[in-house]
């Protein structure tokens, strides 16, 4: 099972980047799903969650109102669209699996699991 994130780069500040997440070896359309970050020196925080079929998300207050979270189920892939970017939001972003089906909208890292390697997203001018 694996997940890869994609689509980070270098931004200026109040630009967009719009990440993905795909998986292979399994199914996500079952679980909650998550995007997380990591900026150096900092403990892994949540950026975002979703639940298995979109009905509801979660955001972190520092990105409520300029991140959104999407699946698409069909597809087996997670997106994270980011907008209104600030040198604050610099860090490697992750994806991740909800450890269970039975988890409608975490956002606790303990409660994802088969983190995926990063994305290296950078904000600066």
């Amino acid at each position: 099972v694996q997940l890869q994130a994609s689509g980070g780069g270098l931004v200026q500040p109040g630009g967009s980047l719009r990440l993905s997440c795909a998986a292979s070896g399994l199914t996500l359309s079952n679980y909650a799903m998550g995007w997380f970050r990591q900026a150096p020196g900092k403990e892994r925080d949540v950026v975002a969650s979703i639940s298995r079929r979109s009905g509801r998300t979660y955001y972190s207050k520092s990105v409520t109102g300029r991140f959104t979270i999407s699946r698409d189920n069909a597809k087996n892939t997670v997106y994270l669209q980011m907008n209104s970017l600030t040198p604050e939001d610099t860090a490697v972003y992750y994806c991740a699996r909800a450890v269970s089906t039975t988890l409608v909208i975490p956002h606790d890292p303990a409660d994802f699991t088969h983190w995926g390697q990063g994305t290296q997203v950078t904000v600066s001018s």
